[in-house]
């Protein structure tokens, strides 16, 4: 957008011209957000990929056409069932051989491995009702880049940031969250800490159900590898979840394809899946 006078600017000027709102994204003509409403990518394609599963559980009678479009991402629980239900039927997921559970065991023993612990710190963006996700995010990449830039040189700088930033409690311990095991983590948050071999602040933000985190990783207790037998059923899950996920990208894509997209674009590398 502008900055300056002009068609579409955002400055307002003498003339009285105000500030366009950016333009609503859309699913076959169905709104993914409300007007005043500001979402970053990554929520924006997820919600688009939610109302292309709805859209489509609908067509395929399994969801009633009075059913109506989500708020601010929630769908109904009849639309969420028949998504289920759609997936189940649309998506052919092979069963993981056991030569290819051996290989991906063989490339990720470390996700295996019991007891393994991260002594972590983080700085908590929450995401909560309102909150101005796309403003959110850019202050939590500034910030980011602040301390991996400082970090190396100047003591205290994580911990700093963390008394001022952080929304979670451990801000006023500088973000210190102590030995963490997978198990007292959120999922989505333990993926990004465990089974890695990085140390030092993390180059890229985490994110989980209760925001963004900007993480430092201070130590590691790699735990010990079990063998393939005691771990079998974990990898072929792993595989299965791994299959769910390529199968569904495929279909998405393929609805996509068919839909008229207005303000979205379902082909980014992050491009993330229904909730």
């Amino acid at each position: 957008m502008n900055d300056g006078c002009g068609s579409g600017h955002a400055c307002g000027c003498a003339g009285g011209t105000v500030a366009a709102e950016a333009p609503v994204a859309r699913v076959n003509g169905v709104a993914l957000h409300a007007p005043d409403e500001r979402l970053d990518g990554a929520t924006l394609r997820q919600r688009a990929c939610t109302e292309l599963l709805r859209q489509a559980a609908q067509l395929a009678g399994l969801l009633p056409e009075s059913d109506a479009p989500g708020e601010r991402g929630a769908i109904s629980a009849e639309a969420s069932a028949a998504i289920e239900a759609l997936l189940e039927r649309e998506l052919v997921l092979p069963e993981p051989d056991e030569a290819a559970a051996r290989r991906h065991y063989a490339a990720h023993q470390a996700r295996y491995a019991n007891g393994e612990r991260v002594l972590a710190r983080h700085i908590l963006f929450a995401v909560t009702d309102g909150t101005d996700v796309v403003a959110l995010r850019k202050h939590a990449e500034g910030v980011l880049l602040e301390v991996r830039s400082r970090a190396a040189n100047e003591a205290g700088t994580f911990a700093q940031a963390a008394k001022r930033w952080s929304n979670c409690p451990s801000g006023e311990a500088g973000g210190d969250l102590g030995w963490l095991e997978a198990a007292d983590c959120a999922p989505e948050f333990a993926r990004e800490l465990f089974g890695r071999a990085e140390v030092g602040v993390l180059p890229r933000l985490v994110h989980s159900r209760f925001g963004l985190h900007v993480v430092e990783v201070l130590g590691r207790e790699p735990g010990t590898v079990q063998p393939f037998e005691a771990v079998k059923g974990a990898v072929e899950l792993s595989l299965r979840q791994q299959a769910f996920v390529t199968a569904l990208r495929q279909y998405l894509a393929v609805l996509g394809g068919r839909a008229a997209l207005h303000g979205v674009r379902l082909d980014a590398a992050d491009s993330p899946l229904v909730q």
